[in-house]
């Protein structure tokens, strides 16, 4: 007599996401504190009060003028450009470079703002907003760009 076949049991198979979703943690790990001794964003303030100061200094004595004289497009060009370089840095993995580089970044964001009339506490304001609020809700809540066309940023 011919056995019959045994069909074999069927299992369940979590997918990735399903088993990813078990194990991620329920509440974010708490956010590391400057050591009480380290320079803090002050730093940001002063060097904004100096760029001001030196927007009607001499473009042959100021670099800082001398951006500023060339106009917002040239400076956001030049913010750009420091972007990239420190985005290159932090892809190779050169942690010095990086450093340097992100202080240029962070120096020509603020021209960038002395020339286009933003202050720093209004960007302080806006990440004070967001402060406390998942970046994904944060996100998902921004009104949705319809004309794309209209546009140059990447949705």
């Amino acid at each position: 007599m011919a056995k019959k076949p045994v069909k074999p049991k069927a299992t369940k198979t979590k997918t990735k996401a399903a088993a990813s979703r078990k194990s991620r943690p329920a509440a974010l790990p708490p956010v590391p504190h400057l050591r009480p001794d380290a320079p803090d964003a002050r730093v940001l303030d002063r060097l904004w009060s100096t760029i001001i100061a030196r927007k009607s200094a001499d473009p042959l004595i100021s670099h800082s003028a001398r951006l500023l004289s060339r106009g917002t497009n040239k400076v956001a060009q030049k913010f750009g450009e420091e972007a990239i370089e420190c985005l290159i840095e932090a892809v190779a993995g050169n942690r010095d470079a990086l450093i340097a580089e992100s202080a240029d970044v962070l120096y020509h964001l603020l021209v960038m703002w002395v020339s286009t009339g933003l202050r720093p506490e209004d960007v302080w304001a806006e990440l004070k907003r967001r402060e406390g609020i998942s970046g994904i809700a944060e996100k998902s809540a921004r009104p949705v760009m319809l004309a794309i066309a209209e546009t140059r940023k990447i949705p």
